[in-house]
């Protein structure tokens, strides 16, 4: 159990960890290309470690040269035992695509977060291809099983927008006869088909609407070199912490921005957040981030695909005057936790107001600026990782008794490091105190 007080404005700069969606496909690409390829800025979360460790138990070699990885890919194979992707969901999804591509059978598993959290979006395309996956039920859960055979591209429109399925069809994609086409009504996540592109694939995006047609057609891969920039959805935690605890002045260094990652900016926007975006390069920028008094907004799903960044947006909401809605987001029902369910507690949690109707979260908040407060409460992140960090933030701006400072008790922090494992030293360098303290 972690306990985050407030009390104290977050002022200086951070970097967040390399971004973990990139650092997934990275690797995998880097594991299936011929040669030596190298990566640098690797998040240092579970999740990709676990990751990393599969690529190796199919035969890629990794290797630490002077702070950046160099994987030497090409010649994969069935692994000698299940691959364990730990809390990854990405990581295991998108190794399904990867191993439909092989000979032979592998199982893919997890912890008990992940065994919970359905497969059978994956399964389907792959058993157009002519692989087929088979696990628990009949949302296929972990352990899933797959068993490559040949395969065959496919003209496919996923039901949900999800950047995973679509990655999994694609990686499966390289080793299938003809093209591969994945037509998004929502645009999602780019990563994979970016990677591709740099490792030399034949693939091609066309913009079609509010979504696009990805076509990729089989053919020999070549090693490259990439860097990979801070993770946005972590960055959007300090984003949120700088905007609701008065005194802060955060700079967040080095953030990947792309259309399909910082929908959650455009919506901090409309609420009043003061938030400046300083280009450093193509696809990367630095956030500085000051104090704001934030008023609801309707927030779509379509703008933040992956719906990753809805729990701390929803504590942005509580900190808000009036009401926000965030709609059609009844798929965070089966992400790491019920994230619907959790996230509405926690605002509640919080003295706010929340209530689910259908797939929409309505939450209601107490206006900070003008005076509202956000209540000390506890908090159970039930292992996941994102409802812990939004909970954190929802601590640092708590007050308790007569306006003095607060606090948020979260149990279940450990799951954290799946992605973030740095974060409380980063909370405390930023407060000059030692905020998180474990109880």
């Amino acid at each position: 159990m972690v306990r985050v007080s407030g009390g104290r404005p977050l002022v200086g700069t951070v970097s967040v960890p390399g971004d973990k969606s990139i650092s997934h496909r990275a690797l995998l690409v880097g594991a299936l290309a011929p040669g030596t390829s190298t990566v640098t800025g690797l998040s240092n979360g579970d999740d990709v470690a676990r990751t990393r460790a599969a690529v190796e138990a199919l035969g890629a070699r990794i290797e630490e040269v002077d702070g950046s990885l160099r994987v030497t890919g090409g010649t994969l194979h069935v692994p000698p035992g299940p691959l364990d992707l730990g809390n990854s969901g990405t990581g295991l999804r998108l190794l399904m695509g990867v191993v439909a591509g092989l000979s032979g059978s592998t199982t893919l598993t997890g912890d008990a977060s992940l065994r919970s959290r359905p497969m059978d979006r994956v399964a389907r395309p792959l058993a157009l291809m002519g692989a087929t996956a088979s696990g628990t039920g009949e949302r296929c859960l972990p352990p899933v099983t797959v068993t490559g055979g040949r395969l065959v591209g496919i003209d496919y429109t996923p039901p949900v927008a999800s950047a995973q399925v679509k990655s999994a069809i694609l990686l499966a994609g390289l080793a299938a006869a003809g093209p591969t086409v994945v037509r998004e009504p929502v645009a999602t996540r780019s990563h994979t088909e970016e990677l591709l592109a740099v490792a030399g694939a034949d693939v091609s995006v066309e913009r079609s609407g509010g979504g696009v047609v990805v076509t990729l057609r089989p053919g020999p891969l070549r090693p490259f070199a990439t860097v990979v920039p801070g993770d946005p959805s972590q960055a959007a935690f300090w984003v949120v912490a700088a905007t609701l605890v008065p005194g802060s002045d955060v700079a967040v260094r080095g953030v990947h921005v792309s259309p399909e990652r910082t929908g959650f900016l455009d919506v901090l926007d409309r609420m009043g957040a003061r938030v400046a975006v300083e280009r450093r390069g193509p696809g990367v920028a630095d956030l500085r981030v000051l104090p704001a008094r934030l008023s609801g907004t309707e927030v779509l799903a379509a703008e933040i695909p992956s719906l990753d960044e809805v729990p701390i947006l929803a504590v942005a909401a509580a900190a808000a005057a009036g009401r926000s809605r965030f709609r059609d987001v009844g798929e965070l029902r089966v992400k790491e936790s019920d994230r619907l369910t959790a996230t509405a507690a926690l605002v509640r949690a919080i003295g706010a107001r929340a209530s689910v109707e259908g797939d929409d979260l309505v939450v209601d908040g107490v206006d900070l600026g003008a005076g509202g407060c956000f209540y000390s409460a506890s908090v159970d992140a039930e292992l996941d990782h994102r409802m812990a960090m939004a909970a954190a933030v929802a601590g640092m701006a708590t007050t308790g008794a007569s306006g003095a400072p607060g606090g948020v008790a979260i149990t279940g922090w450990d799951a954290v490091a799946t992605s973030y494992p740095a974060f409380l030293a980063d909370l405390d360098r930023l407060t000059g105190t030692t905020t998180g303290g474990r109880l």
